[in-house]
């Protein structure tokens, strides 16, 4: 049964990600207001690091927003390219705490996989703060999330929100290339 704060999670969170890869400033406040609706509908199916995540977006959202804005010495901050080392870094990161949230989950909550649900937290903060600094590397690492929730969401009957990321993978790999073309050196200004 698809509950209302689903259908509301997914139609903001829909009009979020397809603007956030159209490198719209939009994605923010609509993404915001998604997540609100997000945490409700993850903690009602005990996906606890999810509820997490989604007051993790909320606060980034408000950071991401002013980081377009104004993020380059007060100017709209350009879409670019992340350093290999900091992408290993990262992968490193995203799987040391997908091991320690999991357990944290597993040990002292009823959570239900909390070792995949633990994954997609990681590595979406991990997108997240890609996203934030606007680096074309945020798309690969948005792939692997959709990759992981999609079967997560089908096992606890959110058949709604598995079917959209399910489309937001296909998103995540349109908006890369488009990211990977607005790096160019003469491009990278914000869509207001």
């Amino acid at each position: 049964m698809i509950l209302p704060a689903e259908l509301v999670a997914n139609g903001m969170t829909t009009a979020c990600i397809f603007l956030a890869g159209r490198n719209n400033i939009h994605t923010w406040w609509i993404g915001i207001v998604g997540c609100l609706a997000f945490a409700l509908v993850f903690y009602e199916s005990r996906l606890y690091a999810e509820v997490a995540l989604q007051f993790f977006f909320v606060a980034t959202g408000v950071v991401g927003w002013w980081q377009w804005l104004h993020g380059n010495r007060g100017e709209a901050l350009p879409v670019s390219h992340g350093n290999i080392g900091t992408l290993c870094r990262a992968a490193l990161v995203g799987i040391l705490a997908t091991s320690g949230y999991g357990a944290l989950l597993h040990f002292y909550t009823n959570a239900y996989a909390p070792f995949i649900d633990s994954s997609v937290l990681a590595f979406s903060v991990i997108a997240q703060i890609f996203l934030m600094r606007r680096r074309v590397e945020a798309w690969p690492f948005w792939l692997l999330v959709n990759t992981i929730s999609v079967p997560l969401y089908i096992n606890r009957g959110l058949y709604l929100t598995a079917a959209l990321y399910a489309a937001y993978w296909v998103n995540a790999v349109v908006a890369w290339r488009k990211w990977q073309r607005l790096s160019a050196p003469a491009s990278g200004r914000a869509t207001q």
